[in-house]
């Protein structure tokens, strides 16, 4: 009855057992799956960085302070030669001035005459309000981002941006102006592929303005889950990516609806105007814009891609969780 007992009970245990090991390996494949599937596409979400700038108030005056006063007027003052024994200066009005009531009020004529003169001469000069404002010690700076969203069979821009970090020297002014132009020619030349886009353009002082930049760039790269290749300030920095390339034959079947998205951001002296995009014409216009920026009013530039490993997309799904600013084109 014993030995009945225990037969019964190993040959009970057993389907019991088999089920319990069944599930565990039906659960563990799932988990493998669902990590494999994780890790890929962490993957390809990781992006690239090139980039750099100052944000240094101009120390330099305009060319036009040089000339002086006397520029193109006699030399000796802006009177000389108009007036005999002084210029427009207090000889000339005060004669006017305590000569009744008449005399004084054509004074101050004369005194709103020589301001008036005085302002002309220096727009003849080339001084205006804008160049004095853009060379004193906190001028306004304009901070913008542009970004594109593109359908996947842009991965020449992919390509142009890989090779751009690879090359480009990020640690002076004239640098990255050329990174800035390649940049956006690289996105006019594909309009094709242009599917969605997002303007954002504000004006702040110099004090204010690294702040300003900063808090974009985080913002951005924040939505990458690395850098896989950056050139920022003449640092370049490249990390083995995370997943294997895919052949030709992935890309060739890989789905519709895929995309890449490239944003540009800048920092530039004086007032950059950018409209709100709707249409395509509504970016080129931006981006026309952004890129004829002159090294010498472009402070900081920033240019930010993903996925960044050549042939990799960010599905529907992805995109709209990482960029829901950006608006159908």
């Amino acid at each position: 009855m014993v030995e009945r007992m225990k037969t019964w009970a190993r040959l009970s245990i057993r389907p019991l057992l088999k089920s319990v090991l069944k599930s565990c390996f039906v659960f563990g494949l799932a988990a493998v799956l669902i990590f494999s599937q994780a890790d890929g596409a962490m993957a390809a979400r990781a992006g690239g960085r090139i980039g750099g700038g100052s944000f240094r108030a101009p120390t330099r005056a305009p060319s036009s302070y040089s000339r002086g006063p006397s520029a193109g007027y006699g030399g000796g003052g802006y009177g000389r030669g108009y007036y005999p024994g002084g210029g427009f200066g207090l000889p000339f009005i005060l004669p006017f001035m305590g000569f009744g009531g008449v005399g004084g009020i054509f004074g101050i004529f004369i005194a709103i005459a020589l301001a008036n003169f005085v302002l002309n001469a220096f727009r003849n000069a080339g001084v205006n309000a804008d160049s004095v404002e853009a060379y004193s010690s906190n001028p306004t700076v304009s901070v913008a981002r542009l970004q594109v969203g593109l359908l996947a069979e842009a991965r020449g821009i992919q390509a142009d941006l890989n090779q751009m970090a690879q090359s480009a020297d990020t640690g002076t002014s004239a640098g990255l102006t050329k990174v800035l132009q390649e940049t956006t020619l690289s996105l006019m030349r594909n309009p094709e592929y242009w599917a969605y886009a997002d303007v954002e353009s504000d004006q702040t002082k110099l004090s204010a303005a690294e702040q300003a930049f900063n808090q974009l760039a985080i913002a951005e790269r924040s939505k990458f889950t690395g850098e896989t290749l950056s050139n920022v300030n003449a640092q370049l920095a490249q990390s083995k990516p995370k997943a294997a390339l895919p052949t030709s034959g992935d890309l060739a079947n890989s789905a519709p609806g895929e995309y890449i998205v490239a944003t540009v951001l800048v920092a530039t002296q004086g007032k950059l105007n950018l409209p709100k995009v709707s249409t395509q014409a509504d970016v080129r216009d931006v981006i026309n814009k952004i890129g004829s920026i002159s090294s010498e009013q472009l402070m900081a530039v920033e240019v930010l891609w993903t996925p960044q490993i050549s042939g990799e997309t960010l599905t529907a799904d992805e995109m709209i969780a990482e960029y829901p600013n950006l608006k159908l084109i």
